[in-house]
């Protein structure tokens, strides 16, 4: 590694050895575990806490190359090694909180808020990751390297994200996808996106299991979250959480997990707020996983013992139907530094939870549901408070998952009561007929 570089890979478990963020590398050479990007903490620290929140909040307002992206304005927090003029961004970030005023008060609470990081590029949260990877990757092939192709696993968004991210930079894209298991909607995007999309007989694990050996190959690299590189995009959506409210934390953040990636990401992005001095306490995590796929949940009932893997079986937040995620360290490490807790959620739980946020102005995504049936949970136990300023983080687009609602409100969707099905009423054109519709709903005028 150059003594001039700013961040590099080192093991997760401390182990020695630093490696360049440009090498075809994934795991540890000592001990075979995970790696993690690590910076350069003093060199950061020559800017005062003022300083950074004063320039973060200047780029936010910039169309400056790279930095008026949400990612890129805090690149010397995320990747300082990339050329600007390498960064393959569609200036991801920035996406809105909104505040959940009406569903939070049928809650009892005060200050409900949810990241709407679906608001994005390909409409999900690994927008903020991919343009990290592959502006990397671009890099190291405009230096000389032998990588041709990116290669991921995928439930869905993170093959739709690698393909566009590559579309953009000119570099081919793989994508191995566990067939009738994604979405219509996520399908068609790699395969617009001129990707080399492989559907394959099995699950996401089973996925998993082959593109790590596929690229054993070191000319096809690596685009899941086991690569940390990803992570270090994501973890800007605590940091811009925390900005969108003036530098104070929130209390509480829940966000659904499958790989364990996310939550990973995201607990990194605040501790190095802390580290550098921009927070001086941290928010409590939630982890949300679905009941049909949850061995963090099990690891976490009994103290992180040990990660028991599980054949994930077929839930509607199929994005997060994972049996044996590959994040588990990173995500264990985390959730023990931020006093976290691991929820899970059943079928009917999470389709009612989104029903029900949608009836308050929402769009919800079923692993949003997930995420907002933990929160119920966590309410009416009185975990969380009334007064806790409390961040659901929604993880994409709900028009990913027209099926999903249109198999709600039929009454059709699997394992759900559908208590709030709303369906059309097949009317004859005729005025009386609309007009005893309307007064059977509201009630006579």
């Amino acid at each position: 590694m150059r003594a001039s570089e700013r961040c590099w890979f080192a093991c997760v478990r401390g182990c020695p050895g630093r490696y360049s963020i440009f090498d075809v590398i994934y795991h540890c050479p000592v001990c075979g575990g995970l790696l993690e990007v690590q910076h350069d903490l003093d060199a950061l620290r020559e800017r005062s806490a003022a300083e950074w929140k004063g320039l973060f909040e200047d780029r936010t307002h910039t169309n400056e190359w790279p930095y008026g992206s949400g990612v890129w304005g805090k690149k010397e927090w995320v990747c300082p090694e990339v050329d600007d003029e390498l960064v393959v961004s569609m200036y991801e970030g920035h996406t809105n909180l909104y505040w959940a005023q009406r569903f939070g008060a049928e809650l009892g609470l005060e200050d409900l808020w949810v990241k709407l990081c679906g608001n994005s590029h390909t409409g999900s949260f690994k927008d903020l990751g991919m343009t990290v990877l592959v502006s990397v990757v671009r890099q190291m092939i405009a230096k000389g390297s032998s990588v041709r192709a990116i290669a991921c696993a995928s439930t869905g968004d993170t093959s739709a994200s690698l393909a566009a991210y590559c579309a953009a930079a000119g570099i081919p894209s793989i994508v191995f996808l566990p067939r009738n298991r994604v979405s219509t909607a996520q399908l068609i995007q790699p395969i617009a996106n001129g990707a080399l999309v492989l559907s394959l007989d099995t699950d996401f694990d089973g996925c998993m299991a082959i593109v790590k050996d596929v690229t054993k190959d070191q000319s096809i690299y690596l685009a899941n979250s086991m690569n940390s590189l990803r992570v270090e995009g994501q973890k800007t959506v605590g940091i811009e959480i925390v900005q969108q409210f003036d530098w104070d934390p929130p209390d509480w953040i829940i966000i659904p997990v499958g790989n364990l990636g996310n939550i990973s990401a995201l607990g990194k992005g605040l501790l190095q707020m802390r580290d550098l001095g921009l927070i001086d306490r941290l928010p409590k995590l939630v982890a949300a996983q679905a009941e049909r796929a949850n061995p963090f949940y099990l690891s976490y009932q009994t103290g992180f013992k040990e990660l028991v893997p599980v054949k994930a079986r077929r839930t509607a937040a199929s994005a997060i139907q994972i049996g044996n995620p590959v994040s588990y360290e990173k995500a264990v490490k985390v959730l023990q530094q931020f006093d976290g807790v691991v929820v899970q959620a059943t079928e009917s739980e999470l389709a009612e939870a989104a029903a029900r946020a949608d009836l308050t102005g929402m769009y919800a995504c079923p692993h949003t549901g997930v995420a907002l049936a933990a929160l119920i949970k966590l309410v009416e136990s009185g975990v969380i408070k009334g007064t806790d300023r409390t961040i659901v983080i929604s993880t994409a687009n709900g028009l990913k998952f027209t099926q999903f609602k249109v198999d709600y409100h039929a009454g059709t969707l699997a394992d759900a009561e559908c208590l709030r099905r709303n369906p059309p009423l097949e009317l004859p054109a005729d005025a009386s007929a609309v007009k005893a519709a309307i007064a059977e709903r509201f009630g006579d005028s």
